[in-house]
């Protein structure tokens, strides 16, 4: 066996504690089976996509494979044991968890290797929630053997691995403090998670309440092009990224800007000289923009003045028939419909074509400005709902990690 390899930082221990290899506490080493074939009366099998980056088994999908009683009997999962992914993508060498039983046989593929702990010197909650803290901590991309595309650990280089192991009864009450503590993380994580996928859904709700209520079906419905001048943006050399035309004063933007816009077009990544205004075209602050190639209906109002390429169309509403917030939020709503008109081609394009006649739904302009004012209120308190609900997530997902560093300072 070569040198043990340290993990994380080794420390002082508390009292009672001592360090070992991973060796010494492990029975069992077993690589699983490739097995390219599925069958629908097969046996479970796991892979890799079944254990998740929290330590956890899922099992709302997975596989069944054919496997003879000898292969079941030698790959057969037990209560306890952990499987360690072994091969992946090296950040994701090392994800762990502990099988706690299926209602059937399950067996587990190639990717992993199984761990039978010996259960007079260890508990397998404790190692299996030892080795998840070493992948937190990235143990395991120091010992990965690496090639394209993919990563491994070998067994042998595993089991060399320096863990601190305190006596049996208190790895036990450990894991059992871990276990429950990982837990209500997770039912946190799992509220939180339905919150932001409801405030996310809050935008598309209030528009939706707007424009398909009772008062909006009585709203006077006119072709886009008759309330508003839409010009295609305008960028004439191939191919567009020579650097001939850049490097200028002025704002330059693509889909991309106008699809991460929050409403407002408020940065820009590329600028023209003045060989490239002469190719292009300038739009004002206040334009609002719609992206109809690659990306299609993404919306966004300028906040500068800029130059944009033809895959971006400008929409300028007309004096005293629209207002720029209202087509904005109109655009919102539509962008579903918008993409089912783009012509099904490798790279699709809503030409002007389709856009001029769209028929929208045009209210006179004193209620298109109640109406918009109305949605940047809900929308702008979504997106802090939104903010706030991330920010509270975020701190979830890091409370595992801090919880397996204090388990194993000796700290719980």
């Amino acid at each position: 066996m070569s040198t043990p390899l340290p993990c994380e930082n080794p420390m002082n221990l508390p009292s009672g504690w001592r360090w070992t290899r991973l060796e010494e506490v492990i029975a069992e080493a077993k690589p699983g089976f490739a097995c390219g074939t599925r069958e629908p009366n097969g046996v479970v099998q796991l892979r890799m996509n079944n254990v998740d980056t929290r330590g956890n088994l899922t099992w709302e999908e997975f596989i069944r494979v054919p496997a003879d009683s000898a292969t079941i009997s030698q790959y057969r999962l037990e209560d306890g044991d952990i499987v360690f992914n072994n091969t992946n993508s090296v950040e994701l060498v090392g994800k762990s968890a502990m099988f706690r039983g299926y209602s059937e046989a399950v067996v587990y593929s190639n990717h992993f290797t199984r761990l039978r702990v010996v259960h007079d010197r260890a508990d397998s909650g404790f190692v299996a929630s030892w080795l998840l803290h070493q992948w937190k901590v990235r143990t395991f991309e120091n010992i990965c053997n690496r090639w394209i595309g993919q990563s491994a650990v070998k067994s042998d280089e595993l089991l060399a691995l320096e863990m601190p192991l305190p006596p049996l009864e208190e790895q036990k009450r450990i894991a059992a403090i871990l276990n429950e503590q990982l837990g209500a993380v997770e039912r946190a994580r799992a509220a939180a998670g339905s919150q932001l996928q409801a405030a996310k859904a809050l935008p598309a709700d209030y528009l939706r309440a707007v424009f398909s209520s009772p008062e909006a079906q009585h709203w006077p419905r006119r072709p886009l092009g008759d309330v508003a001048t839409l010009e295609r943006g305008k960028f004439s050399p191939r191919p567009r990224n020579d650097p001939r035309y850049y490097g200028g004063p002025y704002p330059w933007i693509q889909t991309g800007e106008v699809e991460t816009a929050q409403k407002y077009i408020t940065c820009f990544r590329n600028t023209l000289n003045e060989l490239g205004l002469g190719v292009s075209k300038m739009f004002p602050k206040g334009t609002l923009v719609i992206t109809i190639a690659a990306t299609i209906g993404a919306v966004g109002i300028l906040e500068f003045d800029c130059c944009m390429p033809d895959s971006l169309v400008g929409i300028t509403p007309r004096a005293g028939m629209s207002d720029t917030e209202f087509l904005y939020y109109v655009l919102l709503f539509v962008r579903g419909h918008l993409k089912s008109l783009a012509p099904a081609m490798a790279q699709p394009n809503l030409k002007l074509e389709l856009l001029n006649p769209l028929i929208v739904p045009m209210p006179p302009l004193p209620d298109q400005q109640r109406i918009a004012a109305i949605l940047n209120e809900q929308v702008a308190s979504a997106e802090q709902a939104r903010k706030a609900i991330e920010e509270e997530l975020d701190a979830i997902n890091k409370l595992p990690a801090a919880l397996l560093r204090r388990a194993f300072n000796g700290e719980l």
